[in-house]
């Protein structure tokens, strides 16, 4: 018999059009397998997820750059199809903010956590973040808002080079730009060159201090804060190889037990009041040896499914068990449980795990979604080698119907800078 409620269906929703999000998959396997009812709000052209058995069935999103307005009509839309409240999944920073801000007008057709208002996008804006730590005592790196090119040399005088440019709200980046969420910048005029496109990004540009990556220093908290505040699920993990290396994605992680990043992370949750998933990046200073905070994402991570323990609990499994009313069991944690996304990390899939191994696409119990994207990833490899050779367009017709690769300004996971990420 199932913990969960199959009576109370899931939406999982992502509203960015990256193809290759894993995590989209692994909120529809945990929860299908449990007998819940999933549905899932997101682009479905070529998407290996559609192809999982777990899936009841796909709906499209809102176009990217959607208004609230029309993010709120489709999960409207949606919810008359299922004609049952349901419990409501974002996996992308938009999806969770809007989801967050219109919590009363989705309500009853949507289960949601009781989230403070505003809350999502305090923590998501980079520059609120900076702020909350500050006067909360989490660690976190020096952080500038220059408002002239003036004060950008300023900055730069003072933090060093090289510096961490960001954009306070990645999510506002338009499409097609070549902006991105986070850029190492190496000089004064690479950072003026920025401030200058702040209107065309939509929010501030913040100038930060530079923590060097290294080995294990990269870790990332997963958490669910329950209707009480408590935080349940998740735990900490080490990255032990990212996509690029150094800068991206979790390719490679292992629940590790580490005591710095989990305490700050349960009493930043607690002392914001937040409530339901979130996930938290943290890079350890090579100098001083702390953990610096350096996002809080306020929605399901990519590799979230690290994190199942003893009792098959992660933190989706958490949010539909807290929402439907049900309690959580108590399981153990699997210290040294490692998680791998195979085209990231294709060897690192071979290699034996004595702490036990999940991958992101492969599943013996649900193999559809992982052919697809080896085809899907190919046909996408084929096609950029093609474009840096240079190959003439007409010869590569086939290769430019492939998805594309959605940039950092609309997904939560792929960056090309040096910097802790989901």
């Amino acid at each position: 018999m199932s913990l969960l409620d199959t009576r109370v269906p899931a939406v999982v929703l992502r509203i960015d059009r990256n193809p290759f999000h894993h995590g989209t998959l692994g909120a529809v396997r945990s929860l299908g397998r449990a007998g819940v009812e999933v549905h899932v709000v997101a682009d479905s052209m070529g998407s290996p997820v559609g192809a999982s058995r777990y899936v009841r069935q796909m709906h499209s999103p809102p176009p990217p750059g959607a208004s609230p307005e029309e993010i709120l009509a489709v999960l409207r839309q949606v919810a008359e199809r299922i004609a049952r409240p349901a419990v409501l999944v974002p996996m992308d920073d938009v999806s969770a903010i809007a989801v967050s801000g219109m919590r009363e007008e989705l309500a009853p057709s949507y289960l949601l956590p009781a989230m403070p208002g505003g809350l999502a996008e305090r923590v998501a804006d980079k520059a609120e973040l900076a702020a909350v730590c500050a006067s909360t005592g989490i660690p976190h790196p020096t952080t500038l808002i220059p408002d002239s090119p003036a004060e950008v040399a300023d900055a730069m005088r003072q933090l060093g080079l090289p510096v961490v440019a960001k954009w306070s709200r990645p999510w506002l980046l338009p499409a097609g730009t070549g902006l991105r969420s986070t850029t190492l910048v190496r000089s004064v005029r690479q950072a003026r060159e920025l401030l200058l496109r702040t209107e065309e990004a939509g929010s501030r540009l913040l100038l930060q201090e530079y923590l060097p990556p290294g080995p294990d220093r990269d870790w990332f908290f997963h958490g669910y804060a329950d209707h009480a505040g408590t935080v349940r699920a998740g735990g900490p993990g080490r990255k032990q190889l990212a996509w690029p290396r150094g800068a991206g994605l979790t390719a490679v992680g292992c629940w590790t037990p580490n005591a710095e990043v989990q305490a700050p992370a349960e009493r930043l949750a607690g002392e914001l009041g937040y409530r339901g998933i979130f996930d938290l990046d943290f890079r350890r200073c090579g100098t001083s040896g702390r953990y610096h905070l350096l996002d809080f994402n306020p929605r399901t991570g990519a590799q979230f499914r690290l994190f199942a323990d003893g009792a098959g609990l992660d933190v989706v499994r958490a949010l539909h068990l807290d929402l439907t009313g049900r309690p959580l069991p108590d399981g153990v944690p699997v210290n040294g449980r490692t998680f791998v996304v195979e085209n990231y990390a294709p060897l690192a899939a071979l290699r034996a795990a004595p702490g036990g191994r999940e991958l992101a696409w492969y599943a013996a119990d649900d193999r559809s979604p992982g052919r697809a994207m080896w085809a899907l990833w190919c046909r996408h490899v084929s096609r950029r080698l093609r474009e840096r050779l240079g190959t003439p367009a007409a010869t590569v017709t086939a290769q430019a119907q492939a998805p594309r690769l959605i940039p950092r300004a609309a997904s939560p996971s792929l960056t090309d800078n040096e910097k802790a990420s989901s």
